[in-house]
């Protein structure tokens, strides 16, 4: 909400939508699947309204529905506030219908830290301790926005990064599931079901949309897509690359700097 393109909506205009629309989703989701819900801030005039809280009371609702995890995606890059701290996260709801469901944490591990570190007493002493896979993700994941340059920028206002799904897909679904996204937008969630494997359902009503996710999507289906990988390390600029030196800071020949 408060994107270029729903100007005119507000909170009651939100709650009023997804209260039409849960009892649907949790109608078709099988006994055992995952619903995840993607949702960012209400702002109004300055004033700021978490919407994965009004999402989570309307999920409670139906009690079949069971909280596994509140993810937060952190990222970046975004527009820059002058009275209040600068929002660069957004949160998914993952929830189950029912406490039998599936979890497949291998395919989403990430890097260790210390990969090397080792057991320092009892049976595991100078073995390695950590997973060969790699680590669990956590609940924080950072992961860039679609924005400049970004492989998969189009022309959708708010497009959310296919490897955001992608880990979902991997982590929550098997090999043919089916995924259902009913608000297609650019198409990120079917392409990374497609990607991955699995079979995809969606739904938009905006024809320019439903144009643009088509072409993605075929695009997905003949290997011919770009994206980002959800397993893609954040680049860090090293000190010697231009973005990273700061223009107001004079290096001087000893090592030492000072500022302009």
């Amino acid at each position: 909400m408060g994107k270029v393109y729903e100007k005119t909506r507000d909170l009651a205009d939100f709650l009023k939508q997804h209260r039409k629309l849960f009892p649907e989703i949790v109608r078709v989701v099988k006994e055992g699947g995952s619903i995840c819900w993607q949702v960012g801030n209400h702002v109004d005039e300055n004033e700021v309204a978490p919407l994965d809280y009004y999402v989570f009371r309307i999920a409670q609702e139906h009690p079949e529905l069971k909280l596994r995890n509140r993810i937060v995606w952190t990222f970046g890059h975004g527009l820059h506030c002058r009275q209040r701290f600068s929002g660069r996260h957004e949160t998914i709801l993952w929830f189950t219908k029912g406490d039998k469901y599936h979890f497949d944490l291998d395919p989403v591990r990430v890097k260790q830290k210390y990969p090397g570190k080792l057991g320092y007493k009892g049976k595991n002493k100078g073995k390695p301790t950590s997973n060969p896979l790699g680590k669990n993700p956590s609940d924080v994941w950072d992961i860039p926005n679609v924005k400049g340059q970004h492989p998969e920028k189009t022309k959708h206002p708010c497009q959310f990064p296919i490897a955001l799904a992608q880990r979902l897909v991997l982590a929550l679904t098997n090999k043919n599931s089916v995924v259902l996204d009913p608000f297609v937008g650019s198409g990120s969630a079917g392409i990374a079901a497609l990607v991955e494997g699995r079979k995809f359902v969606g739904a938009e009503l905006k024809q320019s949309y439903h144009k643009l996710a088509s072409k993605r999507l075929l695009d997905a289906l003949n290997g011919s897509i770009r994206f980002r990988s959800h397993n893609r390390p954040i680049h860090v600029p090293g000190p010697n690359e231009k973005v990273a030196q700061d223009p107001f800071v004079i290096p001087f020949p000893n090592g030492q700097e000072k500022a302009s």
